[in-house]
């Protein structure tokens, strides 16, 4: 049975293993302050053109959702998300736990515009409600679309207006820089953002996320926040051997590409056999409506997400493609999915 489920199913690149080998008995000091996450960090300042913001390496995705937002946010100050927003629906109220609420507003397209920000500064106008003061959105979002520069330049420019924060989530980020419709650059996260991560734990490695941040508020006490919530990691190192191996080259960029092939390959044999897309097939996560005897049989062979249930009775499944995906499964779930759809 092949897995479509997610894009961190496998363990990591053979590159990256291959270091953790070779460095394995090596002696380094602890808790990121090794030479191999200094040299990590100064490969991202160079390949994203980050200067003057500070990089710290964590291990999990919801790990540095809750640890930036507790950082940046005072007690009664709250998040703007879209519905569909990770720190939303798939971190078990961490952001809450921390004693910030998540105001959502509904985005079919999983992305925030300065309209839908607006409307909810709108619904909070005194002291006797939480202050929204941070946005958050991910690249790609939760439904595999894409941001375009002008659509971020919008947000940064209207945030900076409104005195808000903006937090990129990049847990998949490499899908995103490297999308087909994609016109981002690397530098344009720095100078659009506060802070933005960039996810490796889906795109190669075992773990593993970087935080870029700009926000100069916090960058003195930032460490502090790590400690406080379990964030520094005692062998350090283990994440910076990952990021440097990633980034020496365009090792993360490479493996994002793949993903994105395997899954535009998939997006154009669904569409070859007459099949709709539920969100836009941008990136490595493709969300295509299929009939439920189809959804059944094909269950049978394959791992994937159906959990949508459609107007007609059809399904709106994920179909999750990563860095290691061979094309052949590609091509085993296209033609069983048209001999499924022929019975």
């Amino acid at each position: 049975m092949y897995s479509f489920l997610n894009d961190y199913s496998e363990g990591a690149h053979p590159d990256i293993l291959a270091a953790l080998q070779s460095t394995n008995m090596e002696q380094t000091c602890g808790y990121g302050l090794d030479p191999y996450c200094e040299q990590a960090a100064e490969t991202i300042r160079r390949k994203f053109q980050a200067d003057r913001s500070d990089i710290h390496f964590a291990v999990g995705g919801t790990q540095v959702n809750l640890l930036i937002i507790h950082a940046l946010l005072r007690s009664y100050e709250a998040v703007i998300s879209a519905e569909t927003a990770h720190v939303s629906l798939h971190e078990t109220g961490a952001i809450e736990v921390t004693g910030h609420k998540v105001c959502t507003v509904p985005s079919p397209d999983g992305k925030l515009t300065p309209e839908l920000v607006e409307s909810v500064l709108n619904a909070h106008s005194s002291e006797h409600m939480v202050r929204p003061r941070l946005v958050y959105i991910s690249d790609t979002t939760e439904l595999g679309t894409l941001y375009t520069k002008a659509e971020l330049t919008a947000l940064h420019d209207f945030c900076r207006e409104q005195d808000l924060l903006l937090f990129l989530d990049g847990a998949r980020l490499g899908s995103a820089l490297t999308a087909e419709d994609n016109d981002l650059s690397p530098a344009d996260l720095p100078r659009l953002t506060d802070v933005f991560t960039i996810g490796a734990t889906k795109n190669g490695a075992l773990f593993g996320e970087a935080i870029v941040l700009s926000a100069q508020e916090v960058k003195p006490h930032f460490r502090w926040y790590m400690k406080q919530r379990g964030a520094i990691l005692a062998k350090g190192r283990l994440l910076g051997i990952q990021f440097q191996i990633l980034f020496r080259s365009d090792l993360y960029f490479d493996l994002a590409r793949h993903a994105n092939a395997m899954a535009a390959k998939l997006r154009d044999g669904l569409l070859a056999q007459g099949y709709s897309f539920a969100a836009a097939p941008q990136s490595n996560q493709l969300f295509p409506i299929l009939p439920g005897p189809v959804v059944q049989s094909l269950h049978r062979t394959y791992q994937f997400d159906a959990d949508r249930l459609m107007g007609d009775g059809s399904l709106c499944v994920r179909l999750v493609t990563s860095w290691a995906t061979p094309e052949q499964a590609v091509d085993d779930f296209l033609r069983d999915l048209a001999a499924c759809s022929k019975k």
